[in-house]
């Protein structure tokens, strides 16, 4: 059995292939059975199976519709996604996306976000489109309160240029986040420290152990505070990733097929 593959990822396009072409089939089944059970327990086709069977053919249709347009798209360069892995390994990124429009449709192999910039890699692509559909992506991330801006190339190097730059400002905003993890956690040692022997020393004053719990709680509650700033740029424990990085490639991922 294929294993299922989420939008975004390598294999994408392969598994729905396999997948839509399996569902219009037994779409298309069900109509064909039930008209054919009709017409053998009758010995007509003016039945009333056979109306069910006309109407069953409706939403198959449109399953083969759907098969029809993955099909008629492909992988992703193998070596561009190998090469975009290895360059952005951390970074929000995907692949095999097909962004359409009333004017066409602009396949992208592979697409990496950062910083509401996107630098999108298309081998098959009209360039002639490239300029408009650059325009459409950013588009409709602003219609979904998101501003960005788009490029997308169809020269290897340049796409690789362009990640790599992305990667070291990514790269140099993760060590800024590191560093400040650091300095956090030897600020709350210290004060950890500094409260430990404050409670040693007046462990027997009463008036010194109300003082040190108030203390406790004013720090705990700075360390929470601390902890949410920290949020704000890290989406997990040591990754730079933003949320609304997260939030383009998802609004991308919606719109493509």
């Amino acid at each position: 059995m294929m294993k299922k593959t989420k939008k975004g990822n390598l294999g994408y396009i392969r598994y729905e292939k396999v997948k839509r072409g399996l569902v219009a089939a037994l779409m298309f089944a069900i109509p064909l059975t039930i008209f054919f059970t009709g017409l053998i327990t009758t010995g007509t086709r003016k039945n009333l199976l056979t109306v069910v069977a006309i109407l069953g053919i409706i939403p198959a249709a449109r399953f083969a519709v759907s098969w029809i347009m993955i099909m008629l798209q492909k992988d992703a360069d193998p070596k561009m996604a190998a090469a975009t892995e290895e360059i952005c390994p951390e970074m929000v990124k995907a692949y095999e996306l097909t962004v359409t429009a009333y004017e066409g449709r602009m396949p992208l192999d592979c697409v990496v976000v950062y910083g509401g910039s996107l630098a999108c890699y298309s081998s098959r692509g009209d360039r002639n489109k490239f300029s408009f559909m650059e325009k459409h992506i950013e588009s409709i991330l602003k219609s979904n309160g998101l501003t960005a801006k788009a490029k997308i190339f169809a020269e290897e190097r340049s796409y690789l240029d362009r990640i790599r730059s992305m990667a070291k400002a990514f790269q140099a905003k993760q060590a800024e986040l590191d560093e400040q993890a650091d300095l956090v956690k030897q600020a709350e040692l210290a004060k950890q420290a500094e409260l430990a022997k404050k409670a040693e020393t007046a462990k027997h004053v009463e008036q010194a152990e109300y003082t040190d719990q108030v203390e406790q709680a004013e720090y705990t509650e700075q360390a929470e505070q601390d902890e949410q700033e920290n949020r704000t740029e890290k989406t997990g424990e040591g990754s730079a990733v933003s949320v609304r990085d997260r939030k383009i490639l998802g609004v991308l991922e919606a719109i493509s097929l």
